[in-house]
Order: structure tokens, then sequence, then C-alpha cells
């Protein structure tokens, strides 16, 4: 049983008074719905009604409303006793005007029954849940599966993470790579970008979208200014349709732009991007190279390091935390952590080098309240730095200056 942090935090609320709607929201195949599924397992029998939008036809409008008929009679024989009876919406963004009817219905709830909503895009809360139901939900993140997952699940070692990241779904076609690259490509990347963005919110330019979506994965570590972009895409696209893009598959759990430490916010949003991946399975599905041979593949292997370690600290950021990278002409550091007390920067090593990084020494001169870590030769071991969430790593980073 994985995500169980997430699953017992939904079973503690459905098992309380109906208070608040709850959204499960992450990317597409990290187990969603097999975590309803584990939820209603530990729940009293047939006290959970489940119904998907995600059909070949959206659904008619009236459709949410009568799935909230059913569970209404699934629940009307419970007592006072009872626990709440549960309604499990899926795909619920598909439906037109799905937020006003919610909102309607919500508020003129009973007070045993308690509704779930599910989506594959944080679209789903951008829209109606910050506007019609603002006030109304609480969210529980599901991001890509941590490394320790993984390995419980499918015995994969920090190699196999890297490469092939946190999907559980290809994870058995890892040991053949043409149908775990042809698996990542039409069952997630094809249907996040079709079903999740181009279909949920107006793209002018759906080719230029998609250019930008594979040029961000294979590209993920690197800093390229919106220009330099603009020139690989070969389009006469602007720089503010590009950002645009770019915030939009941020949204759908595929690729975002980190923006360069500074001193003031002003310098922070003017900076080029450096493009990280969600997922480093998304990078390493999309370089067009033998899965077999990148392990010995010096450049390609350090690129998929970086960006597993990036991919691990977005997955594992709280609110509180905000991710950057920092450069300072030829001096750079790989990620920057900042809370509102504390300040860590780390670097990522996958070659021979064994004395502290240039760019960390140079930070720290900078910021001298700033923390330091290396990972990799001469530091943490990747192994341990994937299987520690990024708040620990402030603490620990105390005992390691």
């Amino acid at each position: 049983m994985f995500q169980r942090t997430q699953l017992q935090t939904l079973l503690a609320r459905l098992r309380e008074p109906p208070r608040f709607i709850q959204i499960l929201a992450g990317p597409r195949q990290v187990g969603k719905t097999t975590l309803i599924q584990q939820a209603e397992a530990q729940l009293p029998p047939g006290s959970l009604l489940y119904a998907a939008a995600d059909l070949p036809a959206a659904p008619a409008s009236d459709w949410i409303s009568q799935q909230w008929q059913r569970a209404l009679i699934g629940g009307a024989n419970r007592t006072k006793e009872s626990p709440p009876y549960v309604l499990v919406l899926d795909e619920i963004q598909k439906i037109p005007r799905w937020s006003e009817t919610i909102k309607g219905l919500w508020d003129a709830r009973p007070p045993n029954l308690h509704l779930v909503l599910l989506g594959s895009s944080q679209f789903l809360m951008q829209t109606g849940l910050t506007e019609s139901l603002a006030g109304r939900f609480e969210v529980i993140r599901l991001p890509h599966w941590s490394f320790a997952e993984m390995r419980q699940a499918f015995d994969f070692t920090v190699d196999d993470y890297v490469i092939f990241g946190g999907y559980p779904g290809p994870a058995s076609l890892i040991h053949e790579p043409e149908r775990w690259v042809r698996y990542m490509q039409d069952a997630i990347i094809e249907p996040t970008i079709s079903r999740d963005v181009l279909s949920l919110t107006r793209i002018d330019k759906p080719a230029l979208m998609r250019r930008l979506m594979q040029l961000g994965c294979i590209y993920s570590g690197q800093i390229l200014s919106y220009q330099k972009m603009i020139g690989q895409l070969q389009d006469v696209g602007n720089t503010t349709t590009l950002a645009h893009y770019l915030q939009l598959l941020s949204a759908a759990w595929i690729v975002t732009g980190l923006s360069k430490h500074a001193g003031d916010q002003a310098r922070t949003r003017g900076s080029s991007p450096k493009l990280q991946v969600f997922d480093s399975a998304l990078q390493a599905s999309l370089l067009g190279e033998d899965m077999r041979t990148l392990r010995t593949n010096a450049e390609l292997w350090g690129r998929l390091t970086e960006s597993a370690v990036g991919a691990h600290l977005l997955n594992t950021l709280n609110p509180t935390m905000q991710i950057t990278y920092w450069r300072d002409r030829n001096k750079e550091v790989d990620f920057v952590l900042r809370t509102p007390s504390a300040l860590l920067a780390i670097e990522v090593k996958s070659g021979r080098q064994t004395r502290a990084a240039p760019g960390l020494a140079e930070f720290k001169r900078q910021y001298p309240e700033a923390r330091t870590l290396q990972i990799g030769t001469g530091g943490i071991a990747l192994e341990e730095m994937l299987a520690t969430p990024a708040q620990q790593w402030f603490d620990a980073a105390k005992h390691l200056l």
C-alpha cells in the first residue's frame, strides 16, 4: 500500500463530519483512483460511490446532479451513528460549468454526505475551485512516487529511479525499454497534453505548446532564455506566449521554469528560467537514446541525475518553501531552497570531483546565512538524498557545514 500518508489523511477526513470538499490532485498515472479503492476497503461496506466523467464523449451538464441523487439514495438509510456516505467524482473538470453545479449541491448538502473530487491537473484548482468553490475545499496532493515507494513496490535501484522515475504504471516495463518509452509517450505524456492542457484552456498555438513540452523535458537542468527557446523552437511566437505555455505545463506537472535566486523579487521574476521536469522519466523518455546506455553516457547521466534531484525537491516541497537556482557569471548552484527562516544551496555532482563545488563557496560568501549541501561524489549519497524529503535537509545541513 503506497501513498500511505495521503491515504491516512483522506481516511481521517472521511471519518469526521463533512465540512469541506476533499480534492485529490496530482499528475496522471500516480494512483489517485487506486488510493480511493484503498480508502473504500477501509470504510464500511456500501458507503462509497465512485463515478468518472472521463468518457470518450463528455457527459452532459446534468451528469453531476445524477450522481448526486444516486449518493443521496445510497446514504438515505444511514443512521446518525453511521459514518458519512462518500461520493467520489473523477475528472469532473470535463463537465461544462461543473463548479457552479457543485457549489449549489454542496451548499444544500445533507449532514452525512462527503464529496471527493479527483483531478489530474492543477487546472482543476486554478479555475472552479478558486472561483465558485473558494473556501469550500481542502486539497490532498499526490505527487509522483518517491524513490522509497518505487524501491519498495518494484525493487527499483537508485539508477532505475534516475532513468525511469516515479510512475508506477510502466514500472514493470523497464526491462523492455522500447515498450516503456511507448507507454510513457502514449499513456502519460500525450493524454496530459491533449486532455489536461489543450482541452481545458485556450491554446492559440498547440503545435508550439507540444514543441515547448519536448524542449523543456529534453533540456531539463539547463538555463534557457525565452529568446533562445524561440530560436530552438523555430517559431515566431513571443516571449509572453512562451512564458504562459510554460506555466500551463507546470500546472500539468510536466515541466516548469525555475527562477533565479536574487536579492529582490523583480530581478527574480525577470530572470531566464532553468528548465526542470517534475519526473526524470519525462526527460529520459524523450531523449531518443537507448535506455540501456544512459548510465554509461557521463553527460546524459549527469543531466538525468540533476533532473531526478530537482524533481524530488519539487515533489516534496511544503507550502512554505520556494525552489530557485543561482548563477553569478561562471559560478552556479543547481538548486536553492528558501523558507521564511532558512536558505539552503544544493549542488549535484555525478562526476569525480571531490572538492567542494566553487559555486557553493561563492554562494556562501554572498549569503553567509545559507547552508550548503553537495549531492553525489564528495558529498551526500544520491540514494540518501532521494530518500529524504526536502524539508529534512534544512535540519540535516546544520550538521554538514
